[in-house]
């Protein structure tokens, strides 16, 4: 009897261990890190937790790996689109949209889960959830992102990368062999996107990133990808991408959903094997809390 409770308490803890290794011990963490509107080349295994949401083989949405059997992504990819889990696929490991990519895993889907709160006028809680077929194995190309926990701030000018294979600009799509493109991008405050967009529009739910001067930003086939920060040595995902007024034009910076928002739901989806939650702290001070613009009330305290 003895025996046997060693070699439960031995078999527990293999379990405790496997499941800790898939989440924060991973997570964020690519072996080859060192476009998007403005952007350039992404190297091959940069950004390991890109996903290609795929329908009868062609790319239209992307989305981000957060534990070997769960990626997250844009609700919009899929309310009112017809899309279902018979037409469609998911790519892991995948730096081109043509041509061989000899790192590449694909996984059908089980279940497509967006946000019960989502609304397609508002573009508020534009996110979603979806479980692969099969669980992947984590190889250096493929690897798990760290999501932001409740509390993060990310304030204005903080340098926030974005990732995917969508338009490199209004009308002009990826040109073979569609490589995976990166930009850098710098965060812009809520307060100061709202007088951007018109009061109202930017909601808690949301944060921005990009420049004044337009240039560099995601655009149509990025919707669902990460924007990701680092934090220690860890790569944060702190928005997916959501929406925009055209693509990377003055004063209209990319519209992303804000994921701190979301840990409980995330958790009430994924109840086992979890995806890493990491709080990001902003250093300095929040710029944003000065900016005032008609129609903006002011800045409360407390």
């Amino acid at each position: 009897m003895a025996f046997y409770k060693v070699i439960c308490v031995a078999a527990l803890l293999t379990l405790l261990t496997q499941e800790c290794h898939s989440q924060i011990s991973v997570c964020g963490q690519p072996k080859l890190n060192t476009k998007i509107v403005g952007g350039q080349v992404a190297s091959a295994g940069s950004w390991p937790w890109q996903a290609s949401l795929q329908r009868s083989g062609s790319h239209f949405c992307g989305g981000s790996l957060i534990n070997n059997q769960w990626v997250l992504t844009a609700a919009h990819c899929f309310y009112s689109t017809g899309i279902t889990t018979r037409t469609l696929t998911v790519s892991l490991g995948r730096q081109t949209l043509q041509g061989l990519n000899p790192n590449q895993v694909s996984r059908t889907v089980s279940q497509i889960i967006i946000h019960p709160n989502y609304d397609s006028d508002t573009d508020d809680n534009d996110i979603c959830l979806l479980k692969l077929s099969s669980p992947v194995t984590f190889t250096t190309y493929i690897q798990p992102v760290c999501l932001a926990a409740p509390g993060s701030t990310y304030y204005s000018g903080i340098p926030a990368w974005v990732t995917g294979w969508g338009r490199i600009g209004s009308g002009v799509n990826l040109p073979p062999p569609g490589n995976l493109m990166e930009v850098q991008v710098p965060v812009v405050g809520n307060r100061k996107c709202n007088c951007n967009y018109g009061m109202g529009t930017i909601t808690r739910n949301m944060m921005c990133a990009g420049f004044s001067a337009g240039g560099k930003d995601s655009c149509q086939g990025d919707s669902g990808g990460p924007m990701v920060i680092k934090q220690s040595g860890r790569w944060i995902q702190g928005g997916v991408v959501s929406f925009g007024y055209g693509c990377a034009l003055p004063n209209f910076p990319g519209v992303y959903t804000r994921v701190s928002q979301y840990q409980s739901w995330i958790n009430s989806q994924i109840t086992s094997n979890r995806p890493g939650f990491l709080t990001f702290r902003s250093p300095g001070t929040d710029g944003d809390l000065s900016v005032t613009c008609r129609g903006l009330p002011p800045k409360t305290t407390g």
